[in-house]
């Protein structure tokens, strides 16, 4: 069995408390438990600090001083973070649509404002823009306009090529913001081929006068559950705004029927197993014990729960250690049934590995 430490616990219950709140008693008795220290580490490497620190205010924790001066200071940065991030998405739009530019702002600061009473305090750093592949040049020259630099593929790779191969690339201007521009949502073209920027969409409010296109309901949660699994899960932030939507819904059994239908496959019922596990989305509905039936997803909701706890419990970043994201790639595997995807997937990463 993985080990849950209180620490990781009281994260999870931090969480939860930001987008459900309820009784404040499982908040209290966890913090009597914890290492302050590893939990303030913890909360840092799944990138939840503004969420936990409201949850520990709001239910009137008691807290060392020390903790609080390192988290809510770091929640105050990452709201300052966010409105800055805001106010460069809403001039982002402007000048997209402008130049006749389709784009649709995913994952972020439009998933935290359907999720969360208060958004600013979900944690992000870029802009998750989705685009047109054949409108790839246009919007690499409103980028630059606006003073962003290349900084993933390197300036000598050819950028077509590489989003031929690739999702996304990646763009910084001063050290301060940074843009992802996705061509697609996918790793494989296997996964939600259908969503793209001209998919169903909503306009989402995130502060007045600052209104963003994002992907429809049922759509976007096919793909948050896809771009969860291509790294299987292994920060809480993940999986706790994919809960925090959930917790919205009455109609998960529609949402996960629509999300096969877009082509997300085991990866929403590893999504929706883990959340279950941690937040209790699914309780004891008939989806539940269908998706227990299939040994591959529940082996993929249990290889994500470890990954998410794996390491030093929660405090080392796979991509970063010797070998660590072999969990990760074995896993992408097994995202849809049948040999012809495990052994395009398998193409896919080699590709990936060796350019």
């Amino acid at each position: 069995m993985t080990p849950n430490p209180a620490e990781f616990q009281l994260c999870v219950q931090c969480c939860k408390w930001a987008f459900a709140g309820g009784a404040a008693e499982s908040i209290h008795e966890l913090c009597g438990s914890v290492d302050w220290n590893r939990f303030t580490d913890i909360a840092r490497f799944h990138r939840v600090q503004g969420l936990v620190w409201n949850s520990l205010w709001a239910s009137e924790a008691d807290v060392p001083a020390a903790a609080v001066e390192a988290l809510s200071s770091e929640a105050k940065a990452i709201a300052a973070a966010n409105l800055q991030i805001a106010a460069e998405a809403r001039d982002l739009r402007a000048e997209f649509e402008q130049a006749g530019v389709a784009l649709l702002f995913v994952k972020g600061l439009t998933v935290g404002a359907l999720a969360y009473p208060k958004p600013f305090l979900k944690m992000g750093w870029d802009i998750d823009l989705l685009i047109d592949h054949a409108q790839l040049g246009e919007a690499v020259e409103l980028l630059r306009a606006r003073g962003y630099e290349r900084t993933i593929p390197a300036p000598a790779t050819d950028l077509n090529a590489w989003h031929a191969r690739r999702k996304e690339s990646v763009w910084a201007r001063d050290g301060e913001l940074y843009v992802e521009l996705h061509s697609r949502l996918a790793d494989n073209r296997q996964l939600i081929p259908a969503i793209a920027v001209h998919s169903p969409r909503q306009d989402v409010e995130l502060a007045p006068g600052i209104v963003l296109p994002t992907l429809a309901r049922d759509e976007l949660f096919a793909y948050l559950c896809v771009h969860g699994a291509s790294s299987a899960w292994f920060r809480l932030k993940w999986i706790t705004d994919l809960a925090a939507l959930l917790h919205q819904a009455s109609d998960i059994d529609h949402l996960y029927e629509r999300s096969q239908e877009l082509g997300a496959h085991r990866a929403v019922g590893q999504a929706l197993l883990l959340a279950d596990r941690l937040y209790g989305t699914l309780g004891q509905s008939l989806l539940k014990d269908r998706l227990l039936q299939d040994r591959a997803t529940q082996w993929l909701a249990d290889a994500a729960y470890r990954q998410l706890v794996s390491g030093n419990l929660g405090s080392r970043d796979p991509t970063t250690a010797l070998f660590g994201t072999w969990r990760i790639h074995l896993t992408q595997l097994l995202l849809k049934p049948g040999p012809g995807f495990k052994i395009n997937e398998l193409y896919r990463q080699t590709a990936d590995a060796i350019a």
